[in-house]
């Protein structure tokens, strides 16, 4: 019997930029191992489950009519019948193993309309079959465009002038020239000279002699002998730069020597797959602190996340995000259906609650088959998709290099906000806001001023002390980090009240307490201009504590006010009258000349010319110049674009201040409030802004104010840039709401306790919540 929808249909194999989802669902974590396969949609390439509940894939097609999918399922090969088959690396790689080496794969194509199987081996169908197994899968394509989009060529790379050259014999490519060190070998693409690198990762040797010789040649651009592949991939080190870089005419370069590129042979591991390897292997203990070894924990709120390379940074926080009941109670709906898109992958609201039902469903938080002796842990959930769409058009967030685990929560915590007011949707992130009050007192005349600003989070500096040796520190208690954080502070000020410059005295207290309250612990030095990170263990209390001494008393009786700021007039633009003679002089009217002026930086007179020439025909060349300044200070700001701004979280002042920077733009304003969520808004927009319409507090003033630690994120490595994150979090293992305890979220790893103890000193993010009293 055939089938009427395959003949209504043209299908085509995807493109190389098309993405293919055939590694999960688009809307949940099932994939190709599970029991009834991942159906791939032959239109569109969506990937959607075929699971007697949910059943991912009949709802894509019937919101899409696309009826022809590839089912595609696979079954792991037992441990022992894998054997080593290294891959042909053509692009930067993670793994070594093949998918070949690792399953059985079965592959049918059928009609979900009709419900029946067809023949892939149909000219019309054998195309598009094909072209989806070969393709990289979505999650993989990222990967590949992360890399290629990371390592660049720098100028010394393509700059370059080499030395003369000669052919290099065999023999004088086999060990470094000043030791008999065989691997992990740089060639210099300079002169030729060979020497071993610096020690890495994996027990890889090195003495260092590369770098000994750009020290005495100055000679900066080298590449790794045994990376280099006969597809012109190789490891290509600017030392100049400091970075790994590209070499577009490597096959050139190493043709001077006599080293042809296509009868090269890839023997080493690259320095990207080295970094991948250590920040996958970093060692957490696994033992609980009495030195048991830790039990593993499956079932609902116990799934881990695999490392994608470099993504620990993201599953620490989405852990503890993901463990609070806001976020729960807003992603984590089981019996809703997931929001009608065709593109479930670019979908924000969707990918966040696939997230919530992997993490918190238990569907994907078992114990390992009886077959598998490698691991006694979970296999976890590959958030791939989510870190693709939440990282999209982000510089750092975007790249396969590690990150900033606070910095991410931030930016995290802004995309859910901004979300959810254009979705209209509850906001989870409201149980983080709380306001700051600063008070502001002039030395000169004692008068006071006070602003007020909503945060989701505090940075505390945590104060270094050593004893004795340079890597032993002094333990410093939170009640300390915070008594820094509000305590008074003298800076330069210039009171426009009294006229002194004596200073001021600035304070910043807490006006209001969130539900949950974020604490940054800074443990950073300027060491020879880099910041470090320190090992300075913090003692954090597991028992519930008290903020109340951090609550701001407001203004107090008898306190004397600082004036409000009148705002000076813009200033016009001076234009230089020797260069404004020049281009009258040229023939130019007066007005054009001093538009150009102000256009070319008003500092030379030949680029000002050049610039009139070429915009002779401007609709506004003959009108008067209005400096940037001027033009903000006449902006009539309207209080309903105010009240859009205030509606999504942000202070009237703050709306007032991006609204003034982007010319009452409100798209732009929204951009220009989340790319500086730290800019300062001064007293006069605070003033400006108060006759607007008032803005509600946001969090709970009410005392006692009462916290208590609910989950951490951990830091191992000298850098946060760098090494390894993993959570600590505290959770009921029971329903009896007395039995709970520490667990620890180590990517797919999630087992009963670990180092707590130890660990909780030197966590780098702490997650508070405030207790019922």
């Amino acid at each position: 019997m055939s089938c009427q929808h395959l003949a209504a249909v043209t299908l085509h194999p995807p493109t190389a930029s098309q993405p293919v989802y055939k590694d999960d669902c688009t809307q949940c974590f099932d994939t190709p191992d599970q029991p009834w396969g991942l159906d791939v949609c032959l239109s569109c390439f969506n990937g959607g489950c075929n699971s007697p509940n949910r059943s991912h894939s009949l709802i894509h097609y019937q919101l899409s009519q696309h009826p022809i999918v590839l089912n595609i399922k696979r079954t792991p090969k037992p441990t022992k019948a894998r054997e080593e088959s290294p891959a042909k690396i053509v692009k930067l790689a993670i793994a070594a193993e093949t998918e070949e080496d690792t399953y059985d794969t079965t592959t049918v194509v059928k009609c979900l309309e009709c419900a029946m199987e067809l023949d892939k081996t149909l000219e019309q169908l054998s195309g598009a079959v094909e072209g989806v197994m070969n393709a990289l899968s979505s999650s993989r394509q990222s990967d590949v465009k992360a890399w290629e989009e990371e390592i660049l060529p720098c100028e010394h790379t393509l700059d370059m002038i080499q030395g003369p050259g000669k052919i290099l014999t065999a023999e004088e490519l086999e060990h470094c020239a000043q030791c008999n060190l065989r691997e992990n070998l740089w060639f210099c693409l300079y002169c030729g000279n060979l020497g071993c690198g610096r020690g890495q990762f994996g027990g890889v040797g090195g003495n260092s002699h590369g770098l000994a010789h750009f020290d005495a040649s100055h000679h900066p651009v080298s590449v790794k002998l045994g990376s280099i592949t006969p597809y012109g991939t190789a490891d290509v080190y600017c030392y100049l730069c400091n970075e790994e870089r590209q070499d577009p005419e490597l096959a050139n370069h190493l043709a001077l020597w006599g080293i042809k590129i296509s009868e090269r042979q890839k023997v080493e591991k690259s320095l990207v797959e080295l970094q991948l390897e250590q920040n996958l292997k970093w060692e957490f203990n696994m033992k609980s602190d009495d030195g048991e070894e830790s039990m593993p924990l499956f079932g609902p709120g116990f799934t881990g996340m695999k490392n994608l390379g470099n993504s620990c940074y993201l599953a620490s926080i989405v852990q503890c995000l993901f463990s609070l009941p806001a976020f729960a109670q807003r992603y984590y709906l089981p019996n809703s259906d997931m929001p009608l898109t065709l593109q479930p992958a670019l979908d924000f609201e969707t990918q966040m609650r696939k997230l919530a039902d992997g993490l918190l469903s238990g569907r994907y938080s078992v114990p390992p088959s009886s077959d598998n002796i490698e691991s006694p842990y979970q296999r976890g959930i590959a958030p791939a998709m989510f870190k693709s769409l939440v990282g999209k058009n982000h510089a750092e967030f975007s790249t396969m290099r590690q990150q900033d685990a606070y910095e991410f929560l931030l930016y995290l915590l802004q995309t859910v906000n901004r979300t959810s007011h254009q979705q209209k949707t509850e906001d989870p992130t409201l149980s983080f806001n709380f306001e700051t009050e600063q008070r502001l007192q002039c030395l000169g005349c004692s008068r006071v001023s006070y602003k007020v600003e909503v945060q989701d989070s505090i940075s505390v500096p945590v104060p270094v002390r050593r004893l004795g040796s340079k890597d032993v520190f002094d333990t410093v208690s939170l009640k300390e980090c915070l008594e820094i954080f509000t305590s008074p502070e003298t800076l330069e000020y210039n009171c426009q009240a009294c006229g002194s410059s004596a200073g001021a005295v600035k304070r910043t207290m807490f006006k209001t307490f969130p539900q949950t309250l974020v604490v940054n612990a800074r443990r950073f030095e300027i060491i020879k201009w880099v910041p470090t990170k320190l090992d300075i263990p913090v003692d954090v209390p597991d028992e519930t504590f008290s903020m109340d001494e951090y609550l701001s008393s407001g203004v107090q009786p008898g306190e004397n006010l600082l004036p409000e700021s009148i705002e000076k007039p813009a200033p016009k633009f001076e234009p230089d009258q020797a260069l404004l003679s020049v281009l009258e002089g040229m023939g130019f009217p007066r007005v054009r000349c001093e538009k150009a002026l102000y256009k070319t930086g008003n500092s030379d007179g030949d680029v000002a010319m050049n610039w009139l020439f070429e915009h002779m025909d401007d609709a506004d060349i003959d009108e008067p110049v209005v400096t940037a300044e001027e033009l903000v200070s006449g902006f009539e700001i309207s209080e309903s674009s105010i009240a859009m701004l205030t509606d999504m979280g942000f202070t009237a002042a703050q709306a007032k201040k991006a609204l003034k920077e982007t010319g009452a733009d409100m798209e732009r304003a929204v951009e220009w409030l989340f790319s500086h969520p730290d800019d300062d808004v001064s007293v006069t927009d605070e003033a400006a802004a108060s006759n607007s319409t008032p803005v509600a507090a946001v969090g709970d003033d009410t005392l006692p104010a009462m916290f208590k630690l609910h989950s951490v994120v951990c830091h191992k490595g000298g850098s946060v840039h760098a090494g390894h994150y993993v959570a600590f979090i505290r959770k009921k293992l029971t329903e009896d709401a007395a039995d709970t305890n520490w667990v620890l979220f180590n990517d797919e790893k999630v087992v009963k306790g670990g180092e707590v103890a130890e660990m909780k000193k030197f966590a780098y993010v702490y997650f508070f919540e405030r207790q019922k009293v």
